[in-house]
């Protein structure tokens, strides 16, 4: 029997539970007439972006999967590179391209870097936490987070940008934006229900953690933002090695190392791809690995276990066990999760 972790609570915690307050006031600003949002759905039915290249790093450039998606199921020729990348590699730029730049303290360095290079592009979009940043004054249209002072690893901010870039998506394909509004609104309600047991769900999570030293984030499709972004805020928040990554790529490589100290978080997505994520739980429970489903339906445990939302939604509520996890793993080494002793809230170096 795995006693209950000691839980340490800081500022991570407090972010963690901020965001519903943040997802409602990501969406308030969208919802408001004349919004830039609105104004730039009115931007792309007259101009028809030829390109669009959307460019972030970290979380940020994780959270724009979903777009990218959207985008390319749309027929719009969409570019998802990671800025560093796009910097270095992915040239020449054109008058006719729109780029989407997510950085939420809009003064990371290559993003400052990038931005000097702006006039190559016919439209430049930021989404940022600071409308006055470097981000806030090069783009032609600003899309506000409006989440608030954030401490350490991106939590709140993340759930904002995921929201916005709904929104985005629909601006850009052509959807009703109201429509987009009132569905991430009504996440607020199973998000607060899911926190207000954090503490609960922290406790339930030792046994799965106890003498875990390495944790894979799996997932498909939209997912894919979560892999990412889990993958990161575990190392960030936890100092524990993870990772990231689709559940196909798991297999080739990652599987090789897998035994009992490995845990392996699967998104388990829509119904397409449930059966090759069954499978892949019994090869990796079959090689000694533990693994955990995160899903609506047949989730491995109660923290593990989402409200049920429309596809394009899942991120914002598939971060929530990963967090959660974070939380347990820091409590199993008597650590603050989140505290920052190496890293910094903004990069400031290339």
């Amino acid at each position: 029997m795995v006693s209950a972790p000691v839980f340490v609570p800081g500022p991570y915690v407090t972010d963690l539970l901020a965001q519903p307050d943040a997802l409602l006031a990501a969406t308030a600003a969208m919802a408001e007439p004349g919004s830039a949002l609105s104004s730039l759905a009115g931007l792309q039915q007259r101009r028809k972006f030829q390109r669009v290249v959307l460019t972030g790093m970290g979380s940020s450039w994780h959270a724009l999967y979903p777009l990218h998606l959207a985008l390319t199921g749309a027929g719009q020729d969409s570019y998802w590179i990671e800025t560093s990348e796009l910097l270095l590699a992915f040239d020449p730029l054109r008058r006719s391209d729109t780029l989407v730049v997510v950085s939420q303290s809009g003064e990371s360095a290559e993003i400052v870097a990038l931005l000097r290079r702006a006039d190559a592009f016919g439209h430049v979009v930021g989404i940022t936490n600071n409308s006055r940043s470097t981000l806030g004054q090069a783009a032609g249209t600003v899309l506000p987070l409006c989440a608030g002072n954030e401490a350490t690893v991106s939590c709140k901010t993340y759930v904002a940008t995921l929201a916005v870039l709904h929104g985005l998506a629909a601006a850009l394909v052509g959807s009703d934006l109201r429509d987009a509004v009132a569905d991430l609104r009504a996440l607020v309600p199973p998000m607060q229900r899911y926190l207000a047991d954090l503490e609960e769900h922290v406790a339930a999570l030792a046994s799965w953690v106890s003498g875990v030293r390495a944790v894979f984030v799996t997932g498909r499709g939209v997912s894919l933002a979560t892999a990412g972004t889990g993958g990161l805020i575990l190392k960030e928040a936890t100092r524990q090695p993870a990772e990231g990554m689709s559940c196909a790529a798991f297999r080739h490589g990652p599987l090789e190392m897998v035994n009992d100290q490995v845990l392996v978080l699967v998104c388990a997505g829509d119904a397409r791809t449930a059966a090759l994520h069954r499978q892949l739980g019994a090869d990796i429970v079959r090689a000694g690995g533990r693994v955990a489903f995160l899903s609506a339906h047949q989730a491995s445990a109660p923290a593990f276990e989402l409200p049920k939302v429309a596809p394009a939604l899942l991120p914002l509520v598939e971060i929530l066990p990963v967090q959660m996890l974070s939380l347990a793993i820091a409590a199993r080494d008597g650590r603050e999760a989140g505290r920052f002793e190496r890293a910094t809230k903004i990069t400031t170096a290339a």
